[in-house]
């Protein structure tokens, strides 16, 4: 990944709203929702999500697929992986295997 795809994708998380259709998505992974289960679920109107769904759709964070008439949403978790390596790539003065779990921890272990 480059530092013009990440900055793609950071102003395509830039709203609440669109985060929170993210992590929606992440959380029906691999499946996906069809829009109007995202609007359901997040009580948005669907003009208003099909605006920001095609700007996460743009970034690549977001796939989509025909099914008939409905159009399937999928969180893109490789891209996603992408930008958490991208973010963390530099850790430890480029060595990442001497830092904690990300998840656990937001500094590195003692390498002495």
């Amino acid at each position: 990944m480059d530092k013009q795809l990440a900055t793609t994708i950071f102003e395509s998380l830039a709203s609440g709203i669109r985060l929170d259709v993210f992590r929606l998505l992440v959380k029906h992974a691999p499946t996906g929702l069809v829009a109007g289960e995202i609007a359901t679920l997040l009580v948005l109107p669907p003009t208003n999500l099909s605006f920001h769904l095609k700007a996460m759709t743009h970034a690549g964070l977001v796939s989509v697929t025909q099914e008939g008439r409905y159009q399937r949403y999928r969180a893109n978790l490789t891209v996603m992986q992408a930008l958490i390596d991208y973010l963390t790539a530099e850790c430890c003065t480029g060595s990442p295997e001497h830092c904690f779990d990300a998840d656990k921890a937001t500094s590195c272990r003692d390498t002495n």
